[in-house]
């Protein structure tokens, strides 16, 4: 039995210190990301509900045109097809960096996380078609309630707690790279216009020769810019979403860095791209996507029209029945189980955070309504269903943090007490949280 109990993986447990560095460094630049991202919202709703929001509509509607790449784009169209390939360019880089050198290498440590991820998709979609048929509605926006915005989850961890375990900030974070490949896929699949076979081919040639220029050594950005808006561009005007472009290059980067290099070529890219994601790509998509009129009748048609009620139960009901139950189940079953030094609780509490849906939300949201009107209506439901899981999740954090700031207060007077260090201060829920040191 003993022999039994050591192999089993612990779920949630002290992460190796190379991960511990690449999670702190995500968790600083995603929580600043998050922070701005909140500010474009609300920049952008306050504009949108205000005389001037004709000023607003004409910004986000006026076309810019680049007529050598065959592209012709209003300024919001250029945020959601062109700089969120920038988004999706990291998030590539983040996946293949997780199933190369991270926790998803190994399928012991990746079940948990990929099966939490898949439960958290699958449930709010399933709960989206059941509400939507149940009421006579359309059932396209399937997908809206599937995403999570990770920048917004880590900059409400980032605001609320100070002595949660890291582990659980480092499980969100690898839930939400199966979760942004899960819309990837999604996008690919199911939301595709019309394809044009010649200009995917030229595509699927440049990302080949991407990967050539990769396998070969080859550096220089001269290379790799040229080509990547070149791939962008052919994606695009194959009918496929330009985003999808992104996330092909980042899996093709290399993770690990050959004898001598510093960083790997996802590594620099990343090192790069990543607050130029976080801090320009990202919140101008929402400074774009956010401006929806507010009012207590478009509030009123959002729990009264099946598709926003779906969109919003999804998000706030779906997501951390599905979390939860997925992570559950996944441990009673298989061979992982908990860190005995966390409870259910907090998984509980992170499954209700993982709801809160913006970015990707929003933009799956676009392509299933292509129909303005209809698109107004779910953009204020994944805004509402958001704001809801947020206030949530924060009561749950909030008393979660307070439960092991308690636990590291009484380690700390035990320690004063008999003046030897306790195991627990130098390695339990309390060391380091405040400054993400750990």
């Amino acid at each position: 039995m003993r022999a039994d109990r050591r192999e089993r993986s612990v779920f949630l447990g002290l992460l190796p210190w190379p991960e511990r560095v690449q999670v702190a460094r995500a968790l600083r630049t995603e929580t600043v990301g998050g922070l701005v991202l909140l500010a474009a919202a609300v920049v952008a709703l306050v504009w949108a509900n205000t005389p001037w929001s004709t000023a607003y509509e004409g910004v986000r509607d006026f076309h810019l045109g680049i007529p050598v790449l065959g592209l012709d784009l209003s300024v919001g169209h250029w945020t959601a097809e062109g700089l969120l390939a920038v988004f999706f360019l990291v998030a590539g880089i983040e996946l293949k960096r997780e199933l190369v050198v991270g926790e998803l290498r190994a399928p012991r440590t990746a079940v948990l996380p990929v099966v939490a991820a898949v439960c958290g998709m699958a449930v709010p979609a399933a709960l989206y078609l059941a509400t939507t048929a149940l009421g006579g509605g359309s059932p396209q926006g399937w997908a809206v309630p599937m995403a999570t915005d990770i920048a917004f989850a880590l900059a409400v961890l980032a605001v609320l707690s100070t002595h949660l375990p890291s582990a659980l900030r480092a499980f969100l974070l690898t839930l939400a790279v199966v979760d942004d490949l899960g819309a990837i896929l999604i996008i690919a699949i199911f939301f595709t216009a019309d394809l044009n076979p010649v200009a995917l081919a030229g595509a699927l040639v440049g990302l080949f020769l991407f990967h050539l220029l990769q396998r070969f050594r080859v550096r220089g950005w001269w290379w790799y810019v040229p080509l990547g808006v070149a791939i962008w561009a052919l994606m695009y005007n194959g009918g496929v979403h330009a985003t999808v472009a992104g996330v092909a290059m980042g899996l093709i980067l290399r993770a690990t860095g050959d004898e001598g290099e510093d960083m790997s070529p996802g590594e620099r890219t990343e090192h790069l791209l990543r607050p130029v994601s976080a801090g320009v790509a990202v919140p101008l998509f929402a400074l774009f996507a956010a401006g929806v009129g507010v009012s207590a009748a478009a509030v009123g048609e959002v729990f009264t029209r099946p598709e926003p009620l779906a969109v919003v139960l999804g998000l706030v009901v779906g997501k951390a029945a599905g979390i939860f139950a997925g992570t559950y189940l996944a441990a009673r079953f298989t061979r992982a189980r908990l860190n005995p030094d966390l409870a259910w609780a907090d998984v509980f509490a992170l499954a209700v955070l993982a709801g809160i849906g913006f970015t990707v939300a929003l933009l799956i949201g676009e392509l299933a309504f292509p129909d303005p009107a209809r698109a107004e209506h779910i953009k204020a439901a994944v805004l509402l269903g958001s704001l809801i899981a947020a206030a949530l999740a924060a009561v749950l954090i909030r008393r979660r943090n307070g439960i092991y700031r308690g636990l590291w207060e009484a380690e700390i007077r035990d320690d004063d007490a008999d003046g030897v260090p306790d195991v627990h201060q130098l390695t339990g829920p309390g060391r380091g949280r405040a400054g993400g040191e750990d």
